[in-house]
């Protein structure tokens, strides 16, 4: 079977808009309408090329379709080259086959006998048969649904401690359990809650991928976190302690030794978002020296006594 280049037919851009994919079928539509062509047979195949094209890239879904399945098919191609598997096994041409049943009319008065093997295959129940060679028909054939991807976001302490969320899907409330220890960026498959199956077959899964939603003030790099901690110039010249968030909303500790300069990085072990051993990241705090604006005449006094010893 021959892929169809539907866009070539009408003439057209792949990145064409609607208006210019109707102007460009009424156009050839006219010139080869059958009326205006009495007994030319190559006129009358050009009037139904023309009005399939038109009836899958007037359609955004089945033009989205379509778009994927000039990808796949090139690569089905290479595959039969090469001596693949036999039926293009690895492409998942379930979404493709079996859209609509085939039921377009085209505004020339065309029925849906009109459309070629090619068109009927993946957009209409595909009466030509399995184009790789299996015999069935694909009307009466089961398909598994598609699956559902989305993203949930989740604050730390949910990720920390688990929870719960409920999500909106086709309608439907669905309760989703967060356990302990949720990984950023994990991906979770909740079986059956993607698409309906076709002709009875089993619905497609929904995969689920969480995005943990830290504090501002804190920026991730894989498990690791890192966060400015700010003391001021006495503490960093003389040494003392300093007071770190931690992205569970409470404060570390830290011991900054004497003559600590901007920019010193001290670590935390285990307080960075969790690994898929069970085990977590670290917390960086880098240390950011606090300039006084305004001093009062007292303090003033005392930097400026402080500056004529250094000297």
């Amino acid at each position: 079977m021959n892929y169809k280049d539907y866009y070539k037919i009408l003439g057209v851009f792949k990145d064409a808009t609607q208006d210019q994919i109707k102007k460009a079928y009424r156009k050839l539509a006219k010139k080869y309408h059958p009326d205006k062509n009495k007994g030319n047979a190559a006129a009358e195949e050009k009037f139904k090329e023309i009005g399939e094209a038109h009836a899958v890239l007037s359609d955004p879904e089945k033009r989205k379709k379509y778009d994927q399945l000039g990808a796949d098919w090139e690569q089905y191609e290479q595959f039969q080259r090469s001596g693949g598997a036999r039926g293009g096994q690895g492409f998942d041409w379930s979404q493709y086959m079996g859209g609509q049943g085939g039921q377009f009319t085209f505004e020339t008065g065309a029925g849906g006998g009109a459309f070629s093997d090619f068109f009927r295959t993946f957009f209409g129940g595909a009466a030509g048969g399995d184009p790789f060679g299996g015999g069935r028909s694909r009307r009466s054939s089961s398909m598994r649904g598609q699956n559902y991807q989305s993203v949930l976001n989740i604050g730390f302490e949910e990720a920390l401690k688990g929870g719960e969320h409920i999500i909106q899907l086709d309608g439907k409330r669905l309760k989703l359990k967060i356990k302990p220890g949720a990984r950023h960026g994990q991906k979770i498959r909740i079986r059956g809650k993607g698409g309906p199956g076709i002709n009875g077959g089993t619905p497609g899964d929904l995969y689920i991928t969480y995005h943990i939603a830290l504090p501002p003030e804190f920026k991730a790099e894989g498990e690791d976190l890192y966060v400015d901690a700010f003391v001021d110039v006495p503490t960093a010249v003389l040494g003392g302690k300093v007071a770190v968030p931690t992205p569970e909303g409470s404060k570390a500790r830290v011991k900054i030794p004497a003559g600590t300069s901007s920019g010193k990085k001290f670590r935390l072990r285990g307080k960075g978002l969790f690994k898929k051993d069970g085990s977590r990241g670290d917390l960086y705090a880098t240390l950011q020296i606090k300039v006084p604006k305004v001093l009062s005449k007292e303090e003033k006094a005392l930097y400026e006594k402080l500056r004529d010893l250094q000297k």
